[in-house]
């Protein structure tokens, strides 16, 4: 009765362990001693915010301003966007100084914050300028200069188009 036990129980154990190492390592890669914000003209979406290393950056819509809201089961696929320490995160090209800002996530981590809402990373974004997550689950979009969400797409002639986006985990 024990061996079956452990024939099961044991790669069960290995699979959790290696799915937490590698949530651990994906959000380990994203922080940053002085990440830094700036921002990249998108033909579709104007101009967004992202990361130092050219990641798109992301806000939730049920996040509340200096709080957030996606915890263990939303950061394997939306890792926060983190510093390491007691640095300070930094303004770069065209980004606002005075709208950075961090809050401590509940693991003591701090993740930075624009226009005092978190920022995030998706997973699915596996280049530079990559803007997969947008829209996702209607609940996560790309970020303005200004801090807003960017819900719609920028049409050609300045105006705006709303844009059709399947769903998925939010």
């Amino acid at each position: 009765m024990r061996a079956p036990a452990i024939r099961w129980g044991l790669p069960l154990f290995l699979a959790a362990v290696l799915g937490v190492g590698a949530a651990m390592a994906a959000t380990a890669s994203l922080h940053s001693s002085g990440a830094t914000v700036q921002v990249m003209k998108s033909s579709k979406y104007g101009t967004v915010l992202v990361s130092s290393t050219g990641l798109t950056l992301y806000r939730y819509a049920l996040d509340k301003k200096g709080v957030s809201v996606c915890g263990a089961g939303c950061v394997p696929i939306w890792p926060p966007y983190l510093v390491k320490g007691k640095a300070k995160p930094t303004a770069g090209t065209g980004a606002t100084a005075r709208l950075l800002g961090t809050i401590k996530r509940s693991n003591g981590a701090l993740q930075i914050t624009y226009a005092g809402f978190p920022l995030y990373i998706y997973s699915g974004d596996k280049k530079p300028g990559a803007m997969t997550g947008e829209g996702f689950e209607k609940h996560w979009y790309v970020v303005s200069a200004t801090g807003t969400m960017v819900k719609h797409a920028v049409a050609a002639s300045g105006g705006q188009t709303t844009t059709a986006r399947k769903g998925g985990w939010g």
